[in-house]
């Protein structure tokens, strides 16, 4: 027998389903790239090329996803994309053609934005409904959760010897039973709206037109790492558990960091927030490449996953306050410039990898761009819909 719904339960329900399709769908590639890397000789500029298409489908599917076409068809639409999400991960283990890479991560970043976006606006009504609205952290924690799921996973096979195939497979299994578990918590039921409203036009703003360059410099600035990250490791040495360790701490910073960072919204105004998490995280990019040891990486780790997912969150809530009269238009307009951002990061850093021969110039270059964003959200703070 099911349990009665409740708002604790449907936030669980959000957290797991993000940890499927965003901490194991979209991130597991991290752990999992070294591997591959070696396995199959891939170069850096490939390996960011397969990175690309994953967020170039994620683009693709947040822009379709951010209509209303799927009004009532949420929860059937959800639960399909993170049957997806598995069968794609799983499918990665079949082959080691870079074509087929492409197509299955592609499908996998489509996969995943239908996921994040009609989970969050069930989880986001449902909550909002309920007057618990603190509970959406426990959501977008979800993608932490993920993350260091998969690190212990990837740590358990290389203490097993297992090829990074069985990696994918694996990840392929976790997310099956994350499904499952989804599949009998998410509520029934469709998401009501508010019936015969149209959506007004977006007004120009310069407020909004910075957080949306913000957004999209964010997109590009932290996805070099979040891509990156176990491959700088296995550049420097430290040793395959070391790599898991280190992913393993940015994902469970990631779990607590929505709200931890909200506490500072009161004091900082949503755009502040954003604009102090994006040099936190450029400090973290420095320091993953510029500290000897292991105590660079792990303190990327940790910098990556306190604010980066806090931030992606911010983002959107910026965007709705500056637009709250056209909230769909202003998701799909913040939604492309991150996916740009997205899709450009890894293109960047591959190429600046293989040119330079290390992971040190791209992360620079990465952190440049954090700044930037930091300093043309904190110009977009002087609104006042943002205090």
């Amino acid at each position: 027998m099911v349990a009665k719904p409740s708002p604790l339960r449907d936030a669980i329900a959000g957290m797991l389903a993000m940890a499927v399709a965003m901490g194991i769908g979209r991130f597991v590639y991290t752990p999992l790239l070294p591997g591959m890397m070696e396995g199959l000789g891939l170069t850096a500029s490939a390996a960011g090329l397969v990175a690309s298409a994953n967020f170039i489908g994620y683009l693709a599917g947040a822009l379709a996803a951010a209509g209303g076409w799927a009004a009532g068809h949420e929860r059937r639409l959800m639960l399909a994309a993170l049957l997806a999400s598995a069968l794609l991960a799983a499918a990665m283990a079949t082959t080691g053609s870079l074509a087929a890479f492409l197509v299955i991560r592609f499908a996998a970043g489509v996969a995943s934005a239908f996921v994040l976006v009609f989970a969050t606006t069930i989880v986001t009504a449902r909550l909002a409904a309920a007057g618990r609205g603190s509970l959406r952290a426990v959501h977008f924690g979800g993608v932490g959760l993920g993350i260091a799921a998969s690190a212990v996973m990837t740590g358990l096979l290389v203490l097993d010897g297992a090829p990074w195939q069985a990696g994918w497979l694996w990840a392929g299994g976790l997310s099956l039973a994350g499904f499952a578990a989804v599949t009998l918590l998410a509520p029934q039921g469709s998401v009501v709206a508010a019936a015969g409203r149209a959506e007004g036009r977006l007004a120009r703003s310069p407020a909004l037109a910075r957080m949306i360059l913000a957004y999209g410099l964010f997109g590009f600035g932290y996805i070099v790492t979040a891509t990156f990250l176990v491959a700088i490791v296995r550049e420097s040495g430290g040793g395959r558990l070391f790599e898991q360790a280190v992913w393993l701490v940015a994902g469970l910073a990631g779990i607590p960091s929505v709200a931890l960072w909200g506490a500072a919204v009161p004091r900082l105004g949503v755009a502040g927030a954003f604009a102090a998490g994006a040099v936190l995280e450029a400090a973290g990019v420095v320091a993953s490449v510029s500290l000897g040891g292991v105590a660079g990486p792990l303190l990327g780790a940790l910098l990556l996953g306190a604010t980066f997912i806090a931030l992606t969150a911010f983002g959107l809530e910026a965007g709705r306050r500056l637009a709250p009269e056209a909230p769909r238009r202003v998701l799909a307009l913040m939604t492309a410039a991150f996916g740009i951002g997205q899709i450009l990061g890894p293109l960047a850093a591959g190429l600046l990898a293989d040119w330079s021969g290390s992971f040190v110039l791209p992360s620079l270059v990465a952190a440049a761009v954090l700044l930037l964003a930091a300093a043309s959200a904190w110009g977009a703070g002087r609104d006042s819909r943002l205090s």
